[in-house]
């Protein structure tokens, strides 16, 4: 039986060397580190077939002599531990590498890469640590019960609205867009009356997420669904308001079911990336029709003088009602920028998180 070079992947990080041998099956097994040199030596199935395979590693920078390894059905994994932490430019002394040592991309990071899950993973063991001392909380049970109940009021609330709406759109046509408050305007009331929850939950830290955004998003949706809508009749029969109906409840239906299952400490991933993405071309559409709901409003404001302000004989009539409109109408897309923003930074951090747990 001839000796051969087996093929050996690598990868680092900032205090281990990992080493991936393309042998199965391996047996008799020979592996050490003396004076700073890698020395393997063991049987089993390679590229070459079945022989006895060997090689050596001259590392660059010094490494602890004990070392880990594990042999499985298709590779034997090898764990070497550096003398210092720190990021090495190339993983032998030589300079050029040899023909057998390629990186092993399933592991791979770049240095910037590797510090940042460093940092995550001594952030989770002072979280751990810091947990650990912190007596366990007697109502967590009752707090995630209450959060898992107030989300599926929601989701079913807004499912009923979305269903109702769709359900209308297929059967009526157009003809749904001009009744769709007097149809749905009761359970949006609820919902969004309710939504005001969403603001006090993280003011009495019963939930992690910050206070503004979602502050943000209930006055706004209150102030279309009350003032712009509710308050003016001539705005009920509108078609901008099925758009907006249906536009906030599209965004709805996904991120209710996600709080929900986070409750209970379970996620499904289909639903996590729909929570995650399908904001993105709903949430500056339903602000989008928003707007067109302020803006065709301002001129009912204007003629009914509804809410605007009566002034002194020598300043005027009216201060009309529509300035504060046009004031909101500003507010309204600074919001946008804020609130996507804030969305836009959630979804990075939850996704590059799971591709480094998947890594």
């Amino acid at each position: 039986m001839q000796t051969l070079t087996p093929a050996v992947f690598w990868a680092q990080r900032h205090g281990e060397i990992y080493l991936r041998v393309e042998i199965s099956d391996a047996k008799s097994l020979d592996i050490s580190v003396q004076e700073n040199i890698l020395h393997f030596r063991g049987q089993g199935h390679g590229a070459k077939g079945e022989n006895e395979y060997e090689f050596s590693l001259e590392f660059l920078k010094p490494v602890k002599p004990e070392i880990k390894h594990k042999s499985t059905q298709r590779q034997v994994n090898i764990t070497v531990r550096k003398q210092e932490h720190c990021w090495w430019d190339r993983l032998t002394m030589q300079e050029k590498k040899p023909l057998f040592l390629a990186p092993d991309f399933d592991r791979w990071l770049d240095e910037s890469d590797a510090e940042m899950e460093l940092k995550e993973k001594e952030e989770k063991i002072n979280k751990l640590s810091i947990e650990s001392r912190i007596p366990k909380d007697p109502y967590l049970g009752l707090k995630k019960g209450y959060l898992f109940m107030y989300n599926l009021v929601q989701f079913l609330g807004f499912s009923w609205i979305f269903v109702n709406m769709t359900v209308r759109l297929f059967i009526l046509g157009q003809d749904s867009f001009y009744d769709t408050f007097h149809t749905i305007a009761d359970v949006m009331y609820f919902c969004q009356m309710l939504a005001v929850i969403e603001v006090i939950n993280p003011a009495l830290g019963l939930v992690k997420t910050g206070m503004m955004p979602a502050f943000i998003q209930v006055t706004g949706r209150n102030f279309i669904l009350f003032v712009i809508i509710g308050s003016l009749e001539e705005m009920q029969n509108k078609p901008v308001v099925f758009f907006v109906f249906y536009l906030w409840s599209a965004i709805e239906i996904f991120r209710y079911p996600f709080y929900m299952l986070a409750c209970i400490d379970t996620e499904w991933k289909t639903l996590t990336w729909l929570r995650y993405t399908i904001w993105m071309p709903l949430y500056p559409l339903g602000v989008l029709a928003e707007a067109v709901a302020v803006i065709q409003s301002i001129p009912i404001f204007d003629e009914s003088k509804f809410l605007s302000i009566r002034l002194p004989e020598a300043m005027g009539s009216f201060l009309s009602f529509s300035y504060v409109l046009q004031l909101y109408l500003l507010l309204m897309f600074l919001g946008l920028f804020f609130n996507f923003r804030h969305l836009y930074k959630l979804r990075r951090r939850k996704f590059r998180t799971k591709k480094r747990k998947a890594n």
